[in-house]
């Protein structure tokens, strides 16, 4: 059954993307590997020449669902678009800049149940594995994750996860120090300089409440940087997940310990292609790459993961992908710790109007 049955959506569901950068060419690149998902085109402001087909407006075009791919800036004005046209929206991140669009964007189209966010992070393979230890109880409740991979809003999309943890009030503390560092990669490649600059790092505390916390500790281009590794520390009630190992308490007087290993083809004598089969703790598997055999990197199975829920959502098969509130909410607390970072104050957010 479809879920908005003004859209005539069939087997095939259709989607455009508007934007024409590199993250709107991997939505589109990926689409040929879901399911019953059909790439229609880009939409662009400004008529160009690109790979795919190309629309002026999204009257000239009806898909079942949009992909925003366009500036911070710009998003919420798509996102309007969207909405006002009845159309499914899957939003960049985040969907607006600062908390004053943020809720305007609520206000105006949370409730039309249009929206949703392209918040892909738990949807890495390595995080989904952890997110299946931690939610099938094996290391007991979770009260805090500490992240130090990635920033803003995606650490804090991380955190909730873990935790849990539905939007709500939250108490930011931060600081910022600022430390030499060799920079050797960025997004274009090795940038050939071996001399250290100087970096920033955020370190921030989040109060849940309820015994919930969350550490985040980013260093800027930590995403490229490889001289600085990703962390991450789930704590439970029963044990800890530590980046890709696990000890927990599995009966009376036995603690063990478990590694999370992930099933990759294509190494030595392996004459498979190079892929992500699974990853298993101990017999069971957390995570089965739903891609296989497409040599796609773990960020590309976390877009096309995406692109597949969103699809079906759409038609009524399945739940929402991500809802705005929860992207609304991962962006606020984000503006919290930048801004309590360069105050040196503690700064609270209140339960927003999507709480």
């Amino acid at each position: 059954m479809c879920q908005f049955p003004d859209l005539g959506c069939l087997v095939m569901t259709s989607f455009v993307v508007v934007g024409s950068g590199w993250r709107a060419e991997m939505f589109w690149r990926l689409a040929a590997a879901v399911p019953d998902l059909e790439f229609l085109g880009a939409v662009v402001r400004t008529p160009r020449e690109l790979a795919v087909p190309t629309f002026a407006s999204l009257d000239d075009v009806r898909p079942d669902f949009v992909v925003t791919a366009v500036p911070w800036a710009a998003n919420p004005a798509v996102i309007a678009a969207c909405a006002e046209r009845g159309i499914p929206v899957l939003a960049e991140t985040p969907p607006a800049p600062d908390a004053e669009g943020l809720v305007a964007l609520w206000e105006a189209y949370g409730k039309s149940g249009l929206v949703q966010v392209a918040e892909q992070y738990l949807l890495l393979p390595a995080q989904a594995a952890r997110l299946a230890v931690v939610r099938q109880g094996l290391i007991g409740e979770p009260g805090q994750v500490q992240v130090s991979s990635t920033h803003q809003y995606h650490a804090v999309a991380i955190i909730r996860g873990f935790l849990g943890q539905a939007p709500g009030p939250v108490t930011v503390r931060a600081t910022r120090t600022t430390a030499p560092l060799v920079d050797p990669l960025t997004r274009d490649g090795w940038t050939g300089d071996p001399d250290a600059k100087p970096a920033v790092t955020t370190i921030a505390t989040l109060d849940f409440g309820d015994g919930k916390s969350g550490l985040y500790d980013f260093t800027g281009n930590q995403w490229h940087n490889q001289l600085r590794f990703r962390r991450i520390v789930v704590r439970g009630t029963h044990g800890e997940l530590r980046d890709d190992e696990v000890v927990r308490l599995a009966g009376p007087r036995t603690i063990v310990r478990t590694p999370i290993v992930r099933r990759q083809t294509g190494y030595d004598l392996d004459l498979d292609d190079f892929d992500t089969d699974h990853l298993t703790l101990g017999e069971r598997v957390l995570f089965r790459n739903p891609f296989p055999r497409r040599r796609f990197s773990d960020e590309e199975i976390a877009i096309a993961t995406l692109l597949g829920r969103m699809a079906a959502w759409v038609r009524g098969e399945g739940p929402e992908p991500y809802p705005l509130a929860e992207g609304a909410h991962d962006h606020l607390v984000a503006l919290a710790i930048e801004e309590a970072a360069g105050t040196d104050a503690t700064v609270t957010v209140p339960a927003p109007p999507w709480a």
